[in-house]
């Protein structure tokens, strides 16, 4: 067995405790020539060299949707058979990946990691942050194909595109009104609080 020295992590072969120094190390010795952007193994450069070309190799037999890893894949596929293995500790909830119940964590540690560079904004996931970003910079690169409209993040175009088709997907539990979007049904439930409700 080989042993690292850093962390006495072991290995059964001497290149797979080479490879695994590399992460104490910093260092990335596979570059991508179209991009500059190094990697500590091979195998994360030729995936990586996927989104230069459009490669999508591994497809769900499915859905037919594509993907540049086998690993993404998998987790996909899980879409499918309702599957989610990643149980959260503290209040029961599943997910698909490791990566979700990790960000799920966050909501009961109170842990926010990714802060925004203009206004001190923390969120509990890169993509999150990556979002609030567009406020600052005006960025919209989700944009209507019947008005043109743009929109920050996927899920307020797709609300948005509920107006052109006609459905309403947000249903009021107390009264059984259909709204296209979320924030209207927020406003029609805000709207039928009564005084009395807050009397006890």
């Amino acid at each position: 067995m080989y042993h690292c020295s850093q962390c006495g992590k072991s290995f059964t072969r001497q290149w797979h405790l080479h490879r695994h120094k590399l992460i104490h190390t910093g260092e990335k010795p596979y570059h991508c020539s179209l991009c500059e952007k190094s990697f500590t193994r091979q195998s994360g450069l030729r995936h990586h060299a996927y989104i230069h070309t459009g490669e999508k190799p591994y497809h769900c037999g499915q859905c037919g949707k594509s993907f540049t890893r086998q690993s993404h894949l998998k987790i996909h596929k899980r879409i499918h058979t309702g599957e989610k293995p990643y149980c959260c500790g503290q209040c029961g909830k599943s997910f698909t990946c490791q990566g979700h119940l990790k960000i799920h964590e966050r909501i009961h540690t109170g842990e926010k990691p990714y802060h925004c560079g203009q206004c001190g904004k923390s969120f509990t996931c890169p993509s999150t942050l990556k979002i609030h970003e567009r406020i600052h910079t005006g960025q919209k690169p989700y944009c209507c194909g019947q008005c043109g409209k743009s929109f920050t993040c996927q899920s307020n175009l797709k609300q948005h595109e509920h107006i052109h088709t006609g459905q309403k997907p947000y249903f009021c539990g107390q009264c059984g009104r259909s709204y296209t979007t979320s924030t209207s049904l927020r406003m029609h439930k805000c709207s039928n609080i009564k005084p009395s409700d807050f009397v006890s």
